[in-house]
């Protein structure tokens, strides 16, 4: 009976995973840029109770986790007027930004961005948005929006704007306006091997195999090699089905409360066991 004994416990740990990975996702529902995870399941090693010829005759012992994967749909567009919020449409792309502090690049699909009083477009952590910092669009680093580099004789910084390319535009308060440099896209071959590092972000960016071989001089333009066009003044929304999560969320509970029966069960034979030697 031990054997079906941890045949059940090891389906309990299994539902747990599952409960989990469906309650992480219903928490994250209005979470800005979320990709909802599915839990797959596997398999694990079985017993061999006897040879035939027919095949060898087996008992399985329980069940594991296989892999978690990561839903790359894309969100819904919410609109919110803001300049600094850019959304990723119809793309893979991700944002690529960088700590100012350890230089960590880092990625992420959520774009609610803002101006750090240094000028530096900024995630609200404080890493900055990388891409093409300069007029000429041909320098990479820290994007940094002000009137450096405005026509002689201009006027100061009023605003700025940002097209599906991803190409900044500052404009100024006489009139005139000028191209300050582009945000770029990443995108990732195997976005399953990212790590969630918290605050909509993602590490361990060379084990999801960017494009290109490198972050940084790998990045490209939006609307190129399907990464996606900018929207600006507006958030890509969680990806998450409430519905499916609610239905899956049952089916889970269901299969926790069957294998907890099994435990029970074996309890109850062992007891029985032990009770016909007295």
């Amino acid at each position: 009976m031990i054997p079906s004994l941890n045949t059940g416990v090891s389906g309990l740990q299994q539902y747990q995973n599952r409960l989990e990975v469906l309650g992480n996702n219903i928490a994250n529902a209005n979470t800005i840029g979320y990709k909802s995870t599915r839990l797959d399941s596997a398999d694990t090693f079985s017993r061999t109770l006897s040879a035939a010829v027919s095949g060898p005759v087996q008992v399985g012992t329980g069940v594991g986790t296989g892999t978690i994967r990561t839903n790359e749909a894309d969100g819904v567009l919410s609109n919110t007027g803001l300049s600094g919020d850019l959304a990723i449409s119809g793309g893979q792309g991700y944002f690529l930004v960088k700590d100012s502090v350890t230089s960590e690049v880092l990625a992420t699909r959520a774009g609610d961005f803002s101006l750090d009083p240094s000028g530096y477009l900024v995630t609200p952590g404080g890493q900055r948005v990388q891409g093409f910092n300069d007029a000429a669009l041909s320098t990479r680093g820290d994007i940094q929006i002000d009137d450096t580099g405005k026509p002689v004789g201009s006027g100061d910084f009023k605003s700025f704007s940002v097209d599906s390319q991803g190409k900044i535009t500052v404009h100024l308060t006489d009139g005139q306006s000028f191209v300050r440099g582009q945000v770029l896209l990443q995108r990732f071959e195997s976005p399953d091997n990212l790590t969630k590092a918290g605050g909509n972000l993602f590490s361990g960016l060379s084990n999801a195999a960017p494009l290109g071989g490198t972050l940084l001089a790998g990045a490209v333009p939006p609307g190129t090699q399907a990464v996606g066009n900018i929207q600006q003044g507006a958030l890509e929304q969680s990806n998450v089905d409430l519905t499916g999560e609610f239905s899956n969320m049952i089916v889970a509970q269901r299969g926790f409360q069957a294998n907890a029966r099994v435990i029970t069960t074996s309890d109850e034979l062992l007891q029985e066991i032990v009770s016909l030697k007295r």
